[in-house]
């Protein structure tokens, strides 16, 4: 347009165009607006396929740890049976602490049994090197027949449901000589 031109005031007065020329303008390539929704429906299958598997996976880990609360609180239950039979002396020869050690060690190997059954392990790791993902180190063990970070003493055994840690044992780690001490033994050789 010139500076003599008047600019359109409104639609009206714009050039006409055919309504061919305006079709063409909004009308897509039917091949690539086919191609773009046939890529959103697979898109959306996948995800809604993925998103069944999620659940499905989700609903089996709830059905098969759905009883790890309650084994928890058997742990303690566990525990004293133990403690129990620590209290009462073995060959005591006293008839009633004799028949009262069997009970109560009757007891604990049905427990076990009911653990074992529900894939509920015990984790005693004496002797084995020191994992934080299963243990819990309480103090150090200076001068052990047990190299440096291996599990010296076993404070409370530690518990597993399948892959799930429902109690880490409580131990103690062994501690090597410090650099010093392993000098001073080094030289009195």
């Amino acid at each position: 347009m010139t500076e003599n031109e008047q600019k359109p005031q409104n639609d009206n007065e714009r050039p006409f165009e055919t309504p061919a020329d305006a079709q063409a303008q909004e009308m897509p390539d039917p091949a690539l607006e086919a191609a773009a929704l046939k890529d959103q429906l697979l898109r959306a299958i996948a995800e809604g396929e993925n998103q069944r598997r999620r659940f499905q996976r989700e609903r089996d880990e709830a059905v098969k740890y759905a009883a790890a609360g309650l084994a928890r609180d058997l742990l303690t239950v566990s525990d004293n049976l133990g403690r129990a039979l620590d209290a009462v002396p073995a060959g005591s020869g006293d008839a009633l602490a004799e028949t009262l050690r069997a009970g109560v060690e009757l007891v604990q190997k049905e427990l076990a049994s009911a653990f074992e059954k529900h894939s509920i392990r015990r984790i005693d790791p004496l002797g084995e090197k020191f994992d934080p993902n299963l243990h819990q180190a309480m103090f150090e063990v200076p001068g052990s027949e047990y190299p440096s970070g291996t599990v010296a003493q076993v404070v409370q055994p530690g518990y597993a449901m399948g892959e799930r840690l429902l109690r880490p044992a409580l131990v103690g780690v062994a501690k090597g000589p410090s650099a010093a001490e392993a000098q001073a033994a080094e030289t009195a050789r």
